[in-house]
């Protein structure tokens, strides 16, 4: 009997029948490499050779002095291929190739999933297909570029709101079509169950590695945790470790648009409603009559009108506090960190960096422990459009 992936009352599975079979054989292949010794020993050392990991805790000093606090930054953009998504894209190609698949797709916003895809694909031997929104390849257009460089085909959706969402949506519908010899890689904690527990499987890494890092820098854990969220995949990583540790406030941060008052901001934890979406029980951004309503963000990684369904639970039960930052806050925090420490982060993470700031000029004496969840290079055409437009 298939596990229904319940977070209190969000996850479970919402879709098709004709996806089943292929949803209950990819729990059963998943539990069976979780126990599986060889499998796992593969896959630490792609991790540790491939992908470079463990990657560093960082003082970041100046960044210190400048918000009168202890910053710390975990370096998920020093992975191979620039982001967290690399943890997930080799687990789950392993996984694929172990259940016999010989094709992968997947959808991507900012195209650091599409990437990690590509670059799994090359390594495994598998045909990749990724779908992108036609929005996000206009203004990600060099990940574009890096996904075909490693023979990936990218296929642009103009469906929709031509982002992220509609992404999944062909991604769902080519899953359907091909699910005897493809495999959905599906980059993000959310969609149906058994993807939310198997992106966090794989992205638990970043949590793990954290709170032994800090422990050994410091003797003792950090006052806050502090990720940005989208689906939600980096920020479960990094929470996951650390759910025990009462005295830690973990703190999400979504994409506050142009501010929440505005109806352009992709804040589903602060203004969303529980509803279905890509076949989970989640909260969704959706009007009166359920109609799903666009996300808005600078950053192409978190334009998505839902989360992760253990997101929505940790919220509900109150262990982990959800807040918005706006695209100008963001910008802004990108150049700092850039400008202070050498360090250009990915837009998402700059939404963490700009809580964390807002934090410390409120509060004195306390340590930050920031998820860096992948670098900026791919969002400089777009700070630097947005600078104009203000």
């Amino acid at each position: 009997m298939m596990n229904t992936g319940r977070y209190g009352q969000y996850g479970g599975i919402y879709v098709p029948e004709t996806l089943m079979p292929a949803l209950v054989q990819l729990e059963r292949e998943f539990l069976k490499f979780k126990t599986d010794e060889e499998n796992n020993f593969y896959y630490r050392e792609l991790l540790a050779n491939y992908a470079g990991r463990p990657t560093p805790i960082y003082y970041a000093a100046n960044l210190s002095k400048n918000w009168g606090n202890s910053i710390y930054l975990k370096r998920e953009d020093l992975v191979h291929g620039g982001a967290h998504k690399t943890n997930n894209a080799i687990g789950q190609a392993l996984l694929a190739k172990v259940m016999g698949k010989t094709r992968i797709i997947a959808e991507t916003g900012a195209g650091q999933h599409g990437v990690a895809c590509a670059m799994a694909g090359a390594l495994f031997g598998l045909k990749t297909e990724i779908y992108m929104g036609e929005i996000d390849i206009l203004r990600q257009n060099m990940n574009v570029q890096r996904m075909e460089l490693m023979g990936a085909k990218v296929h642009a959706v103009k469906t929709g709101s031509r982002t992220l969402k509609d992404a999944i949506n062909e991604a769902l519908r080519d899953w359907i079509k091909n699910v005897e010899h493809t495999h959905y890689l599906l980059g993000t904690a959310a969609g149906p169950h058994p993807f939310p527990s198997i992106v966090k499987f794989f992205q638990q890494v970043i949590g793990e590695e954290a709170r032994a890092q800090v422990l050994l820098k410091n003797k003792i854990l950090p006052d806050y945790v502090i990720a940005c969220v989208g689906g939600g995949s980096n920020a479960i990583g990094m929470f996951s470790a650390f759910l025990d540790d009462r005295q830690v406030k973990l703190v999400g941060v979504e994409a506050g648009g142009e501010g929440l008052d505005s109806s352009k901001h992709g804040a589903v934890l602060n203004k969303g409603t529980v509803g279905c979406l890509h076949g989970m029980k989640s909260k969704v951004l959706q009007n009166e009559d359920g109609q799903i309503q666009e996300a808005h963000s600078i950053s192409a990684g978190l334009d998505y009108p839902s989360v992760g369904p253990e997101h929505v639970y940790l919220q509900e039960i109150g262990r982990v506090e959800y807040t918005a930052i706006t695209d100008k806050e963001a910008v802004q925090t990108y150049y700092e960190l850039a400008q202070s420490e050498g360090i250009i982060p990915a837009l998402e993470s700059s939404h963490a960096l700009a809580y964390a700031k807002h934090l410390c000029e409120q509060n004195k004496n306390i340590s930050v422990l920031i998820n860096l969840s992948g670098r900026g290079d791919k969002d400089l055409a777009e700070v630097e459009k947005y600078g104009q437009s203000l």
